[in-house]
C-alpha cells in the first residue's frame, strides 16, 4: 500500500494561503485511508500550534500527522540519551518537544546543546552555549537551513547561527533535520510505513529530493514552492517526477509514477 511523506511550505500553503490542490490532495489521501505525514524543518511551533494554523487557512490535518525537525530532534535525544539535560536556544515547539521526554533543560553543566529556530537569538544565549560546548557539552542542532523567508527577504536561520558557533568552538553540530534520513525514517516509523512503499514529495531539492533519496524513497518535487527547472539542472541527483503541484497527483494517487509500482505492491 502506498504512503505519502509530504514537506508543508511550498507543498500545501505558501505564504499563508493553501496552494491550489492541496486541499484536494489531502481529502484523496483521507478518503482512500491512504497514510500520510507531513515534515517542516521548523522547528519553533508544536505541532498542535501548526495544525491550528493549518487549520485557519482550511487544511485539516491533525497534531498527530505533522512532524517537525523538533519532534524528530527530540525523538532521535531520546533514542540515543534517554532522559538527559540540554541547554535549549530555540522557541516553543523544541522545548515543549524536549520537555515531553523528560529531559531537563538548564545551563548547569548540560549533557547537550540543542540549537534550533527563533527570531530572536540573543548574543548572551549564542556566548552560553559556545562555552558549554568549549566545556564538553554535546552540540545538537534541529535543522542546517541557512535562511528562512523574512518580511524584508530572508532571514540567517539554524545553520547560520550554528556556523558562529562553530567558529567559536571548532565543533560541528549533528544536524537532525531534513535532510537527514533520521528524520524520514522517524516518521515512517510513526505512521508504520516502509521507505519503499513511500512517496516524499517537496518543493525543495536540497532538503526534500535528497533526504528522500538517502531515505530509500522516489521522490516529486512540486513547482508550487522555490524550485524551478533551472534550480533542478544544478544538482546531480534528480527527482523521480517533476510536477506543478500536488494537484496533479489528485487523479494518480495509486500510481503517481504511472509504472505500477505501488498498484502491485497492493
Amino acid at each position: 500500500m502506498i504512503s505519502y511523506l509530504t514537506d508543508m511550505d511550498g507543498v500545501l500553503h505558501k505564504e499563508g494561503s493553501v496552494i491550489p490542490g492541496a486541499k484536494e490532495f489531502i481529502s484523496t489521501l483521507r478518503d482512500e485511508e491512504i497514510e500520510f505525514m507531513v515534515l517542516t524543518n521548523n522547528s519553533m511551533q508544536t505541532p498542535r500550534d501548526l495544525s491550528a494554523k493549518l487549520q485557519r487557512m482550511g487544511l485539516d490535518i491533525e497534531p498527530e500527522r505533522i512532524w517537525t525537525s523538533a519532534t524528530a530532534t527530540a525523538k532521535f535525544l531520546s533514542q540515543q540519551a534517554g532522559e538527559a539535560s540540554a541547554y535549549v536556544i530555540g522557541e516553543a515547539g523544541l522545548t515543549t518537544a524536549l520537555h515531553e521526554i523528560g529531559w531537563i533543560l538548564t545551563d548547569a553543566d548540560p549533557d547537550f546543546v540543542v540549537l534550533g529556530e527563533t527570531r530572536t537569538y540573543s548574543f548572551e544565549a549564542l556566548t552560553t552555549a559556545s562555552n558549554l560546548i568549549r566545556r564538553g557539552s554535546r552540540f545538537i542542532a534541529t535543522n542546517p537551513d541557512l535562511t528562512g523567508p523574512g518580511p524584508r527577504g530572508v532571514v540567517p536561520a539554524t545553520g547560520s547561527v550554528a556556523a558562529m558557533i562553530t567558529a567559536v568552538t571548532g565543533m560541528e553540530p549533528y544536524y537532525v533535520g531534513k535532510p537527514n534520513p533520521v528524520m524520514m525514517r522517524s516518521a515512517l516509523n510513526n505512521i508504520g510505513a516502509h521507505s519503499d512503499n513511500t512517496v516524499m514529495i517537496g518543493d525543495r531539492m536540497d532538503t526534500d529530493v535528497k533526504s528522500g533519496l538517502e531515505a530509500g524513497m522516489r521522490t516529486v518535487l512540486v513547482r508550487s514552492g522555490i524550485s524551478d527547472d533551472a534550480e533542478i539542472a544544478r544538482y546531480p541527483y534528480r527527482p523521480t517526477a517533476v510536477f506543478d503541484s500536488v494537484a496533479d497527483l489528485v487523479d494518480r494517487i495509486y500510481d503517481p509514477f504511472g509504472d505500477g509500482k505501488y498498484t502491485d505492491a497492493d
